[in-house]
């Protein structure tokens, strides 16, 4: 299958802000195939993979890269460290909701990869698309990072995928032996954790943990509760909606408040998902998640596996007091990661070259697909993965993760090209999918990564929340009774404001108007 489609855009999107010249410009990776190692920091904890698969070596034989993953426990205190050293790696991919983002560029560390292309390879123009470089364009002019993971409403549309993967999740076997119970209500969520505090808290020989919430504080018990109560964006004015002022959320919040009253959850809900909930996932000794189910595929072969009864699956959870369906959260143009080149590479040509090379149909081929002949071939015009490759993907993980193929060198993944190319998944992840797609809501992207993260006063007045708002859902989840949380959350709303809450709104309205212009 050819695509001509520029990457990370649609054709909504596209803007004539390229060079002329890059038109035709042909791609400057070809030019210099000399070996080169470049050291790519990757913003995260939990992926360890390094450049050691069959498919990396394929990589580096055609283009002369060779990658050294960098990816620290703590993300924003070793980027300062670097930064404050000048000791910056090479490419640094960096979630956009990190403090450390817009420090980036801001502090001068990074190149602009418009200044970059024109000097090393204007055939970057061709492939990273104009929507993407708009979208993160400065008010110097400059686009200092180019986004993966980069999803428009035209391009769901396209590809009937949405990126969503925001779930409710439930043990399978456990759920069933449970009767089903119906989880969407106060009330029915908090009898459904009695029921199995009382009757299956062992189960198969295992101790089951009632439940785990991703990324508890900073985002599932906040953005995530949120999606799944269907909370709105905008107020009716159409000026943004403070979502963590809505009644539901807060009578939600309260739910899991009384349920550690009960001893329904333990305060290991608030940090579990972060020091080794990887491992009970794995071993399905949670009852019920809230939870990305991207992070669950891994685990669903391997129960499954070992007893497809045990599998994780989605059902409705929590929701709002009409029972609406969840806006799991979609795509967006912000994209997931996006990348920097930082100015101590000692190759920003070579640098550039290697991210034009991976954001073009060839590069996506080669980094999801492997090598022709070896992973897959074309059939009836469409890439196919050859049948012992995907047999490997739905029964062992190890042997498959040493392809190097698919999903597992993300860094510069453009999901409107790979989709087409992707295997049908077993119905233990397909409906995972499935579930996400159908209750996303395909408008929201705009509103993702509206929050300050630089070292201005909003981004100084947001850490400062921030950091409060990680105490604070502790002491609500943990109050001993109704009253206390009540207390507890006016102070928090009051200690809001003193530490610069207007800044914050005043930042959000402002981004998210100027994105609707970039929209226009």
């Amino acid at each position: 299958m050819k695509r001509t489609a520029a990457l990370f855009i649609s054709l909504l999107l596209i803007l004539s802000m390229a060079p002329a010249l890059a038109e035709n410009a042909q791609p400057g990776w070809k030019d210099n195939t000399d070996p080169v190692t470049l050291i790519w920091f990757v913003g995260v904890n939990w992926w360890g993979t390094a450049w050691d698969t069959d498919n990396a070596a394929y990589v580096t034989a055609k283009t002369g890269v060779t990658i050294e993953y960098i990816t620290p426990m703590e993300p924003n205190q070793e980027l300062s460290l670097m930064m404050a050293t000048n000791d910056l790696p090479d490419i640094i991919s960096l979630g956009f909701w990190e403090p450390t983002f817009n420090t980036l560029w801001e502090g001068g560390y990074v190149h602009a990869l418009n200044d970059l292309a024109d000097l090393y390879d204007p055939y970057f123009y061709q492939v990273a698309g104009a929507g993407a470089l708009v979208w993160y364009k400065q008010d110097d002019g400059n686009t200092y990072c180019i986004p993966n993971e980069a999803y428009t409403e035209a391009d769901m549309a396209e590809v009937g995928a949405t990126n969503a993967n925001q779930t409710f999740l439930v043990r399978k076997d456990i759920y069933e032996a449970m009767g089903r119970p119906e989880m969407r209500t106060p009330e029915g969520f908090l009898s459904a954790l009695r029921l199995l505090r009382d009757e299956y808290s062992e189960f198969k020989g295992r101790h089951i943990t009632p439940m785990t919430v991703q990324s508890a504080w900073g985002y599932g018990f906040q953005e995530y509760l949120q999606s799944m109560l269907a909370v709105p964006y905008l107020k009716e004015d159409g000026s943004l909606n403070d979502r963590s002022l809505d009644e539901t959320y807060i009578r939600w919040l309260k739910v899991f408040r009384q349920a550690f009253e009960e001893g329904l959850v333990t305060e290991d809900v608030l940090i579990e998902d972060l020091s080794g909930g990887a491992e009970k996932v794995n071993n399905g000794m949670y009852f019920c998640m809230i939870k990305e189910y991207t992070g669950v595929t891994e685990a669903n072969t391997l129960l499954y596996n070992s007893d497809p009864e045990s599998v994780y699956i989605t059902v409705d959870g929590p929701a709002n007091a009409a029972l609406g369906r969840p806006n799991a959260f979609p795509g967006s143009m912000s994209g997931w990661m996006p990348v920097f080149v930082s100015k101590n590479c000692a190759n920003p040509e070579r640098a550039i070259q290697f991210l034009s090379y991976l954001a073009s149909e060839e590069g996506q081929m080669d980094i999801f697909l492997g090598q022709e002949g070896v992973t897959w071939d074309y059939a009836d015009g469409k890439p196919v993965f050859h049948e012992d490759v995907v047999t490997l993907m739905n029964t062992d993980v190890i042997a498959f993760n040493r392809l190097g193929v698919m999903d597992t060198y993300w860094q510069m993944r453009n999901p409107v090209v790979v989709y087409p190319w992707r295997p049908q998944q077993p119905a233990y992840i397909q409906d995972m999918i499935d579930w996400a797609n159908a209750n996303c809501d395909y408008s929201a992207g705009i509103f993702k990564n509206l929050d300050p993260t630089g070292g201005d006063d909003a981004g100084a007045a947001w850490a400062r929340i921030n950091a409060d708002w990680e105490q604070t859902l502790a002491a609500l989840i943990t109050a001993p009774t109704e009253a206390a949380f009540e207390a507890e959350w006016d102070a928090f709303l009051a200690r809001r404001e003193e530490m610069g809450y207007d800044l914050v709104k005043a930042y959000r309205q402002a981004t998210y108007e100027a994105r609707l212009s970039k929209l226009d």
